[in-house]
């Protein structure tokens, strides 16, 4: 068998095990409290009173004007130097949450006003509460048209958690760079831990397709499209 062939096989448990354990919990939890964040920063920005809208605007300017690796430095190696400290996957998971938050918000904010405004009075007009017309008649509609744009920033996610190797989470890529200081072989094993991540974009972009197509025969953004 080939050396390299032999490396690459001997690291996959590994690499899978720490994928298992850190990346995919990080992603999962990131994305869903990140599109509960979303959700509220959007509803906030165009409903909410002035002063409150301002105020998510400036934190969706600040985490989409910053690159992600200098939010989880701040946070991580940042925040205890006035006297809060955190473990290093809940410094990720804040770090990715808030990232998410405010590129989802934009996201749900487009596809909520892109909702004709005769769909809002129709609602209305058989006694619906606000509330009732956004959980009933806003949200669903707008959903389908977010289900790109979303998959697109969730498969994102997937691969933007190897930046958490940098704050020593021991998510898959720092599994492949702990191999590699140990068998001196970065080619090898950073060509393996790409594969990694292209396989699961891959699967997740096919799930992606399927979304979209079931969506598309209830009236979702592909009959639009058509």
């Amino acid at each position: 068998m080939p050396h390299w062939l032999d490396l690459m096989l001997s690291s996959l448990g590994p690499l899978l095990l720490a994928g298992l354990r850190f990346t995919v919990p990080l992603t999962l939890l990131s994305f869903a409290l990140g599109l509960m964040l979303g959700l509220v920063v959007a509803v906030v920005r165009l409903f909410a009173p002035a002063p409150f809208a301002a105020v998510v605007r400036f934190y969706v300017w600040i985490f989409r004007g910053t690159p992600l690796l200098v939010q989880l430095f701040l946070i991580f190696y940042g925040l205890p130097s006035v006297g809060i400290v955190l473990d290093a996957f809940p410094a990720a998971l804040i770090g990715f949450t808030l990232n998410i938050g405010a590129y989802t918000s934009e996201t749900i904010r487009a596809t909520i006003s892109s909702v004709p405004k005769g769909q809002w009075e129709a609602a209305y007009s058989i006694g619906m509460s606000w509330s009732q017309v956004m959980r009933r008649t806003i949200l669903p509609q707008a959903a389908r048209v977010a289900v790109p744009p979303l998959s697109n920033t969730f498969i994102s996610l997937v691969k933007d958690t190897s930046l958490a190797a940098a704050i020593t989470v021991p998510e898959l890529f720092q599994a492949a760079q702990r191999i590699v200081a140990t068998t001196y072989e970065p080619l090898i094993l950073y060509i393996e831990a790409a594969l990694i991540y292209l396989l699961l974009s891959s699967v997740l972009s096919q799930l992606q397709v399927r979304l979209e197509q079931r969506l598309g025969r209830y009236g979702g953004f592909l009959e639009a499209r058509a």
